[in-house]
C-alpha cells in the first residue's frame, strides 16, 4: 500500500516518519521550501517514544491559487 501524507510539519512528520520506519511506502506532499529542507537535512523526529533521523528525497506538490476578481 502506498501512503501520501500531506504535510511534513510536525504532525506530518511525525506519523509519516514512523510509518517509514516501519517499512511502509510514504510520499510527502510539501511545500517547495520545506521539500528543499527535507532534502538537505532529512527528516528527524525527536520524541519520547525514539528519536528517528531518515534521509529521505520528498515529493513536492505545489499548487498556485490565483484570486477570483468579481
Amino acid at each position: 500500500m502506498r501512503i501520501l501524507v500531506v504535510g511534513a510539519g510536525a504532525i506530518g512528520g511525525y506519523f509519516g516518519g514512523r510509518l517509514l520506519d516501519a517499512g511502509r511506502d510514504v510520499t510527502f506532499s510539501c511545500a517547495s521550501r520545506r521539500a528543499a529542507q527535507l532534502a538537505q537535512t532529512g527528516l528527524n523526529v525527536r520524541s519520547p517514544n525514539g528519536d528517528l533521523s531518515i534521509p529521505i528525497r520528498p515529493s513536492c506538490w505545489r499548487k498556485t491559487f490565483a484570486s477570483r476578481s468579481t
